[in-house]
């Protein structure tokens, strides 16, 4: 089986520039995705336990991975939420399945979001991105209509990266589509 895309454009040529332009002296100092997470809430699965059921089948499409079920730690009487109810549902992908999430999510996902200006360039402080997405139709995986709510989800970016701006760096270098001229 041939690696993914973005995985050979990492080892191949990515990984070479950012040793350069980081000064570091060792190749396991330069920054590399450990790990992406997608992860939904459902507050529709207080009311209906279908409701997982069908988000969990998208997110299986969306990541090529089946997800696990989140459940709540303790009961919230406001919102209807006893201890362990499910009410999302979370993947994390590694190696192969993460860098074609990758590449699906910037050369696909992301240029359909209708009226899109470019990615904040906020990192966490850890060197970790977090990418909140308002519909999930935006993934050619989900067809329009199959389902009968739009649910949003995060994802998150997990790197090696020791600081921000090498975390920022390597993401760049992978042409995260980052807004123009923004300050941090």
């Amino acid at each position: 089986m041939d690696k993914p895309r973005l995985q050979q454009l990492y080892f191949e040529e990515i990984r070479p520039q950012l040793m350069k332009s980081l000064n570091l002296n060792n190749i396991m100092q330069v920054p590399e995705i450990k790990k992406i997470v997608l992860n939904v809430g459902v507050k529709e699965a207080v009311e209906d336990s279908k409701a997982i059921q069908a988000v969990m089948d998208g997110i299986t499409k969306i990541a090529g991975q089946k997800p696990v079920k989140t459940m709540a730690r303790k009961s919230i009487a406001g919102f209807k939420i006893r201890e362990d109810m499910s009410i999302g549902v979370r993947v994390t992908l590694r190696k192969e399945k993460m860098y074609e999430f990758l590449d699906r999510f910037i050369n696909l996902a992301l240029p359909a979001v209708r009226d899109f200006q470019g990615l904040p360039t906020k990192m966490d402080g850890r060197g970790n991105y977090n990418i909140g997405i308002k519909e999930w139709i935006i993934f050619p995986e989900i067809e329009f209509g199959a389902y009968d709510k739009i649910y949003g989800l995060n994802v998150t970016i997990q790197t090696s990266a020791n600081t921000d701006d090498n975390a920022l760096e390597l993401l760049k270098k992978f042409k995260m589509p980052f807004r123009k001229n923004e300050k941090k």
